[in-house]
């Protein structure tokens, strides 16, 4: 099954009922060849599966036949009844031959309750015929109207039972079960959430590596500094030494100021994400263009913050690997979606499975949100991510 939502054998908006039962006719006339694929097949085909030579042979051909009537199926539903199924998702040859066999059955026994309506509508032509003859008393036709108008309400539902079947087999069989829906959004929230958390980590060791390699060392520097000024006795020397302080300490905050803002830019609660990410392009060493609607910032907060430390990784990322000399941030908000492309004219080359692209991916999957990364070689370097604003 591919990356991201999957869509199930539901129709986005139900067909109309006289294309539904036209679609359920043709089923019914669908069936009969089926039925006689599944049993010739299995006569010729069956003995010769054993056989080690050409089993593989006759396995191929009895699943390629197989493959084909249930591709008519899946285009009667698609077609009739608007049906839309996962496009990669691709049943087994075994299942295909399950679904076909039940789905054969259905046909066959709805062809069958629809003659029996048939059958009842002669019947109730000559029952009529002889109420105007007279040769029927009142309670002999009432007693047939009562009869005849039950087992026209059993087959009515029997038929639609039917139809509910049909559309629950071809579910099953070209598109994820319920369960397999359930088990594939279970998968997804604990690789997410272990996603997030082991971003979270690396956040804080970057933090940590941020604080000691940076900000400790040129405290450390500034405290020496200090220390030889107030030790020195020549005037002139101890001057230079605080000028030297001086200029320690105005970088020391500027460091700081650069992790507070790599642990949460205060500017995204104050002011935005507009004026945050022009922030962002301010401190960028490449020129940064940014385009940024103003009422972005009236999304949700989780939403903000993710888009934020998005475009912040790849443009940390692309000052450190890409040798790029420009970069474009694009965020655009198309209803429930928020979509932020990064791009630059960089050497291409990304690892999608890098720490730091992993982190993102981690991040944005939490909100239910995509993560696409296309770098090749020689580049550009472009990542989309859609977070959905609702």
């Amino acid at each position: 099954m591919g990356e991201g939502s999957i869509v199930v054998g539901d129709s986005v908006a139900p067909a109309p009922w006289p294309r539904r039962a036209l679609g359920g006719l043709l089923g019914v006339l669908t069936a009969p060849p089926a039925a006689l694929y599944l049993v010739l097949a299995g006569a010729l085909l069956g003995p010769l599966l054993p056989w080690p030579g050409i089993g593989p042979r006759a396995r191929a051909a009895l699943q390629g036949g197989a493959v084909r009537l249930a591709a008519v199926e899946r285009a009667r539903r698609a077609v009739w009844f608007g049906d839309r199924f996962p496009v990669h998702y691709r049943a087994e040859d075994r299942e295909l031959l399950r679904y076909l066999a039940r789905r054969t059955g259905v046909g066959l026994v709805a062809g069958l309750v629809l003659g029996l309506i048939g059958f009842g509508a002669v019947l109730v032509v000559l029952l009529a015929a002889g109420a105007l003859r007279g040769t029927l008393s009142v309670a002999d036709l009432f007693g047939q109207v009562l009869l005849g108008g039950v087992l026209l309400f059993l087959a009515v539902q029997g038929l639609a039972s039917l139809a509910d079947l049909d559309a629950r087999l071809a579910r099953d069989c070209f598109g994820p079960s319920e369960a397999e829906l359930l088990r594939h959004r279970i998968a997804e929230l604990a690789d997410s959430r272990a996603a997030v958390l082991h971003a979270v980590d690396a956040e804080r060791r970057r933090i940590e590596r941020d604080l000691h390699d940076g900000v400790q060392q040129r405290l450390v520097a500034l405290r020496l500094l200090l220390g030889r000024a107030r030790r020195g006795g020549d005037p002139q020397r101890t001057d230079e030494l605080l000028r030297q302080a001086h200029r320690e300490a105005a970088e020391v905050l500027t460091e700081l100021r650069e992790v507070a803002w790599r642990v949460f830019p205060s500017a995204l609660d104050t002011l935005g994400l507009d004026e945050a990410l022009a922030g962002l392009a301010e401190r960028c060493p490449i020129p940064l263009q940014v385009h940024c609607p103003r009422e972005a910032g009236t999304l949700p907060q989780p939403v903000l913050t993710a888009a934020y430390f998005v475009v912040s990784e790849c443009v940390t990322n692309a000052a450190k690997h890409s040798a790029a000399n420009t970069l474009e941030v694009v965020v655009e908000r198309d209803g429930a979606k928020l979509t932020v492309r990064v791009e630059d004219n960089g050497r291409g080359g990304a690892d999608p499975a890098g720490g730091g692209l992993s982190g993102l991916r981690g991040r944005v999957a939490a909100l239910d949100g995509t993560l696409h990364v296309h770098s090749p070689a020689g580049g550009p370097t472009v990542v989309t991510a859609e977070l959905p604003c609702g």
